[in-house]
């Protein structure tokens, strides 16, 4: 049942302990729930053991109370996440200095031609958190509380909630990564020539094992402009990942990102920072999905469409059978403001090569493409909005690219059912993958 809780901020009286007692208090809690959260996974998570200054757990607590806003009802999710329904003019995006004036758009003005606007929602199951049974109020949208810990296991205060910098260069028109801070991919792309206003796929979803914490392993769609070898790389994602180092377990989660400035300062994960608008009541983003796939079992996929609003501008998500989420305000971009110039689908992990070898991070179902149906994970269905705001199939017009097919690996075809549609994944660390 959903309880209704403030936010949790740290708070002190004149007849509190002095503030020292307080921080030192919070300092041991904050190590005992980590070292619980350690000993109780099944991944290789390191221990959490630098020392944290009350200045610093000042500032963290302070950066919580700008992106954690008091909630109307907080739900419990049985997996431990805490869900705060927020009244949808109070949420993290509304902060960004380009949106002070910025009125929430309702519905896009048009969606891509053959697709519809779900106007009642069916019943939605498919989040851990649905399982509770209680819903947000209306005019209110759900949101994953961040916690300390969630930041304590970031690199920094900075770093919490953002992507690595992707170090790119170009090869043939491919999105090239030189992978000196890890990052390794399997994707499909289309040309970087073609103006694109949006992107659609099907994606199965799996829980691929990470070997340590800072690691992660996610499948996702790209829309991208700008420079790939410069710093004015705009990138709208969402799909779904495994990141013990953001949400501190091992389950597949969907997900948004946006950057602005090749994954610099701007931007971020989710509703992490100001960027994402969201309009849905039913979906959390950050939240954990179920079920998920099994190996020769049953097979579960999402399916993300994202397009530009041709008359407002702004970038929109859905969910499924065209049950709409949110959108990424046009503001937030350059380049974006127009079109983008190319559309990516597939895995992305990170490969710290701990223990000077390639770890065994998994991506995707863990399973290399050729081993197929419901053992290998797959992206059905491709397709890109064009410039007549029509989704189209990208038959024969993708090209795919896999750093070390070795490690991780991809294959595409064509059928009537699937139209384009690919195999992809692997499991990082073999004989063949030192």
């Amino acid at each position: 049942m959903g309880t209704l809780l403030g936010s949790n901020k740290i708070t002190s009286s004149c007849s509190a302990p002095p503030p020292y007692i307080l921080f030192l208090g919070f300092f041991f809690f904050s190590l005992i729930l980590q070292r619980v959260a350690v000993e109780s996974t099944t991944l290789n998570y390191t221990s959490y053991n630098r020392k944290v200054s009350s200045l610093r757990l000042q500032r963290i607590q302070k950066h919580l109370d700008n992106i954690n806003k008091s909630p109307v009802l907080t739900i419990q999710s049985p997996d431990g996440d805490l869900i705060d329904c927020v009244h949808k003019r109070k949420q993290p995006s509304l902060d960004h200095p380009l949106l002070k004036n910025h009125k929430i758009q309702k519905v896009p003005t048009k969606m891509p031609k053959g697709m519809k606007v779900k106007r009642e929602e069916r019943k939605l199951e498919w989040q851990m958190w649905h399982k509770n049974g209680t819903r947000c109020p209306k005019g209110t949208v759900p949101i994953r509380r961040s916690t300390v810990n969630d930041v304590l296991r970031a690199k920094s205060l900075f770093d919490f909630g953002k992507k690595q910098r992707r170090r790119l260069s170009r090869r043939n028109d491919a999105p090239d990564v030189v992978s000196t801070n890890g990052h390794e991919h399997a994707i499909a792309y289309t040309g970087s020539s073609s103006e694109v206003y949006g992107a659609k796929a099907t994606i199965n979803v799996w829980d691929p094992s990470i070997q340590v914490v800072n690691e992660f392993s996610l499948s996702q769609i790209w829309i991208l402009s700008g420079s790939f070898d410069g710093s004015d790389l705009n990138s709208i994602e969402a799909g779904w990942q495994v990141s013990p180092e953001l949400y501190g377990d091992s389950s597949p989660r969907l997900f948004t990102y946006w950057t602005s400035d090749s994954y610099e300062a701007t931007g971020c994960y989710n509703l992490l920072c100001a960027g994402f608008i969201q309009t849905n009541s039913r979906i959390a983003i950050g939240a954990a999905i179920s079920p998920i796939s099994s190996f020769d079992a049953n097979q579960y996929d999402i399916t993300i469409l994202i397009w530009k609003d041709p008359r407002v501008g702004n970038w929109w998500m859905s969910f499924g059978d065209g049950t709409l989420v949110g959108y990424w305000p046009e503001e937030l971009f350059t380049h974006l403001t127009k079109h983008a110039t190319m559309v990516e689908w597939g895995g992305e992990v990170v490969n710290t090569r701990a223990n000077g070898q390639h770890t065994s991070t998994q991506m995707g179902s863990g399973h290399f493409a050729e081993d197929g149906f419901g053992k290998a994970s797959y992206f059905r269905n491709l397709e890109i909005v064009d410039t007549d705001n029509s989704l189209t199939s990208v038959h024969n017009n993708i090209l795919t690219l896999a750093e070390n097919t070795n490690c991780y690996d991809i294959k595409s075809s064509y059928n009537n059912e699937w139209g384009t549609y690919f195999y992809y994944g692997g499991p990082g660390n073999n004989p063949q993958c030192p």
